[in-house]
């Protein structure tokens, strides 16, 4: 697991609950018997439905660094933004850009078929420059559900003024600890995607958005492939 600075802790964690779920059950607030993979699926579905929402979250990533998520919808529309890169996901295109250059460059891809979300390879330069997607986490979850030597430990926090629901699982296919706030947005991750350390923890959740945010970057140069990936 990465080492997380004090400064990022500040950030991240505020822990006001903590219990331990491994492959036996445990109780929830209201003291209904809950197993463990009852509780990780309930944040990958709380996740997974967020998709749906419009919103925008900021995030804070090591070294100052910072990312964003925005989303709305009629049409369904999203955009994520790292340091270096941003993807924008409409019914018009795929557009993955990287903007670490003097000028950006996009290339376009054909939009996900109707009512179908994006593909989670189309985040691979994002989880590689730091920012965990929800899609990405959702996988996560789902897999350690699955997985019955996972030792899953949850805890409550309050992150950008939003109550969060959060889950540090240990499993021998890697550890991480993830949160998710109530109205479904990811709220902090830590651990390793891909080979490399990844680290967030949000700092403004609104349901406000600024539709610019699904636009190109200004000035950019555009490489449209939408042709030759129907």
């Amino acid at each position: 697991m990465p080492a997380v600075s004090t400064t990022f802790r500040a950030l991240a964690l505020s822990v006001i609950a903590s219990l331990t779920v491994t492959g036996c059950q445990a109780l929830d607030d209201a003291g209904r018997a809950i197993g463990r993979a009852d509780l990780v699926n309930d944040l990958a579905a709380r996740l997974d439905q967020a998709l749906e929402l419009t919103y925008s979250a900021d995030y804070q990533l090591p070294a100052g660094r910072t990312a964003s998520i925005v989303q709305a919808q009629g049409p369904a529309r999203s955009a994520y933004t790292w340091p270096g890169g941003k993807l924008t996901v409409t019914v018009e295109a795929t557009a993955q850009c990287e903007t670490d250059r003097a000028r950006a460059v996009c290339t376009l891809l054909a939009p996900p078929a109707p009512n179908a979300k994006p593909a989670v390879a189309l985040f691979a330069e994002a989880k590689r420059r730091g920012l965990a997607t929800p899609p990405v986490v959702v996988g996560l979850l789902t897999e350690a559900a699955l997985d019955p030597q996972a030792v899953i430990t949850q805890s409550d926090t309050t992150l950008a003024g939003h109550h969060a629901t959060c889950v540090d699982v240990r499993r021998s296919a890697g550890d991480f600890s993830a949160c998710v706030t109530n109205e479904g947005a990811l709220g902090s991750f830590t651990g390793e995607l891909d080979g490399s350390p990844v680290e967030l923890a949000l700092t403004r959740w609104s349901e406000q958005i600024d539709g610019a945010s699904f636009e190109l970057p200004p000035g950019a140069g555009v490489v449209d492939r939408r042709s030759a990936n129907p």
